[in-house]
């Protein structure tokens, strides 16, 4: 796997890299040493996977806090996404500043996403699905959300007609 670290600390894109032959390629999308041997959070407990049926479907920005803050590592196994990280670590040098991916089935690119680092994205194709990898299991009670358009962030998406939940649309303001 290729590893390439974001502007924020802790957050990479990992590309997986592909042994070809003439029946096509064989790629490593996890390994427990590998991860470890970058400083990585290795845990995992659950995977999930988000359908959504229209182009324009953004879900987020959410992230768990203590006890039960998660690393995630997702990867977009159908159509395309624009994924977007949030840095909500005061202490971190890039704090409330976002990156924006885009992971589609095509690049087979992931992104691994840090503790208290929000995560959100939005679809670029009709019928797309994503799959999550989760260091921690959900726990309703540490789950927590930041707007996906909260002036604070200035996060640029790209333009659609956008299908997003009650929840999703109204998280207040951000503040610590």
């Amino acid at each position: 796997m290729i590893f390439t670290e974001t502007k924020l600390h802790g957050a990479f894109v990992i590309e997986p890299e592909r042994r070809e032959d003439e029946r096509g390629f064989f790629a490593r999308t996890w390994c427990r040493q590998e991860f470890t041997a970058h400083g990585l959070n290795p845990t995992l407990a659950q995977c999930s996977i988000s359908f959504n049926k229209k182009k324009g479907t953004l879900r987020g920005m959410h992230y768990q806090v203590a006890p039960h803050e998660e690393v995630k590592l997702v990867r977009c196994t159908r159509g395309a996404i624009y994924d977007v990280i949030i840095d909500l670590r005061p202490e971190s040098p890039t704090f409330k500043q976002y990156v924006a991916v885009v992971l589609s089935a095509e690049n087979r690119k992931m992104l691994y996403i840090p503790e208290r680092v929000a995560h959100g994205l939005q679809t670029l194709e009709d019928e797309t699905e994503v799959f999550y990898q989760i260091s921690e299991f959900y726990a309703p009670e540490s789950a927590r959300g930041v707007r996906w358009n909260d002036p604070t962030f200035a996060i640029e998406w790209p333009p659609a007609e956008r299908t997003i939940n009650t929840r999703d649309a109204t998280y207040p303001d951000f503040s610590l």
